[in-house]
């Protein structure tokens, strides 16, 4: 059994979706949670009452992750209150589903900066805090098949999840050596209020379903989160600037 106990982790969009089940699965694993919302405050609250029920410490936040001045603050939050930072769960995403063509540059920017750069944000705030000597802090990425396949109305958010997987890389190589994992989880299609916008969603979900190589299993968020517990505990300290491709085997055949 993986025991958190005793640390902290933060969680970007952790208020619904597969955020909320990354955040509910540390909890119960033994971890004090900062759940991240934008939006969804209700949402948030909700996540931080279920947290607070199995008896471990939750906070909630607000912040644009794609706003470094956010990512400044939360932080200095989750330093005073809190005093340290285990795990880093960098969820919280954005980009529409849309023609690559017709995206504009404002939506450009703001994908890239949600989905990757706030990645890189949330790292040099924190460093003070995920830094060690002793044991490893975990850092986990959050990413999709859109880093590797052309997928219809998903260009945009594909080539920031691309560009996220390569920084991943990249900061594995500059942070290894100072206590610090680095790591990605790849999902499948998991059914939350952001994919139900996906054009044609019946057909693509059903494609989802019948791929699967697990039986009549569907994958859910609670098998995502399942793998960031694995990536946030100490079982993982030798896995280092990996992909964990979490998709029921659906991405291996046509």
């Amino acid at each position: 059994m993986i025991d958190l106990a005793g640390r902290l982790a933060l969680v970007t969009g952790g208020s619904r979706g597969v955020g909320r089940e990354c955040a509910l699965r540390l909890a119960e694993a033994g971890a004090d949670v900062v759940v991240n919302y934008l939006t969804a405050r209700s949402a948030a609250e909700e996540t931080a009452r279920q947290i607070s029920a199995l008896r471990r410490r939750v906070a909630v936040v607000k912040a644009d992750v794609s706003e470094v001045d956010d990512v400044s603050s939360m932080l200095e939050f989750v330093r005073d209150a809190f005093g340290r930072l285990d795990i880093l769960v960098s969820n919280a995403a954005t980009g529409g589903f849309r023609p690559l063509l017709a995206t504009t540059a404002r939506q450009f920017d703001i994908a890239m900066h949600t989905n990757t750069r706030a990645l890189l944000a949330l790292i040099q705030t924190a460093l003070p805090l995920l830094e060690r000597r002793e044991g490893r802090a975990k850092v986990i990425a959050l990413s999709s098949h859109g880093s590797t396949l052309a997928l219809p109305m998903y260009g945009l958010i594909g080539s920031t999840k691309a560009a996220l997987e390569s920084m991943v890389r990249n900061l594995a190589l500059e942070l290894g050596g100072r206590g610090i994992n680095v790591n990605v989880v790849r999902a499948g299609l998991v059914e939350t209020d952001s994919t139900r916008q996906i054009p044609d969603q019946e057909r693509v979900f059903a494609r989802a379903r019948a791929g699967g190589l697990v039986g009549e299993r569907t994958l859910s968020g609670r098998d995502v989160a399942d793998a960031v517990l694995y990536l946030a505990s100490p079982l993982s300290d030798m896995v280092q600037g990996q992909v964990l491709v979490v998709d029921a085997g659906h991405s291996i055949h046509w």
